[in-house]
């Protein structure tokens, strides 16, 4: 089961991307996927986090995939920008920027690759 949407740009796509999240888990609570009460939450999250960055450090649009992959949601996120994602330490000092903090406490894995034109960045969200 999979789903993928683009998006033009604009800060609309982050919301936009947490409803993406709640359709596509309906559609995995009607197939009978058994997954955490948090999950809904968390994959909301995950989603809205990246979309966010690909917003902030990309120009153009992006595109948002979802992808149930065995007892995990793979959440793809492709933007047009050429930097990679900075994975900050702890720090719970600082202000802002602890999005990708967040991601990697939520999701098993995280994989950054490059494409013809910008990235993607994959992070991998167990169902339970």
């Amino acid at each position: 089961m999979a789903t993928v949407v683009d998006f033009t740009g604009g800060s609309a796509m982050i919301p936009a991307s947490r409803d993406v999240v709640q359709r596509f888990v309906a559609r995995l609570g009607e197939a009978g996927v058994e997954m955490a009460d948090s999950f809904l939450d968390a994959a909301r999250l995950v989603a809205s986090e990246l979309v966010t960055n690909a917003l902030r450090h990309a120009p153009g649009p992006c595109r948002l995939g979802l992808t149930l992959v065995g007892d995990s949601v793979e959440i793809a996120v492709s933007d047009t920008g050429d930097g990679f994602p900075t994975f900050l330490p702890r720090d719970p000092l600082r202000v802002g920027r602890h999005g990708l903090e967040i991601v990697t406490r939520l999701c098993d894995e995280i994989i950054t690759k490059p494409q013809a034109t910008g990235k993607t960045v994959y992070a991998r969200l167990p169902l339970r």
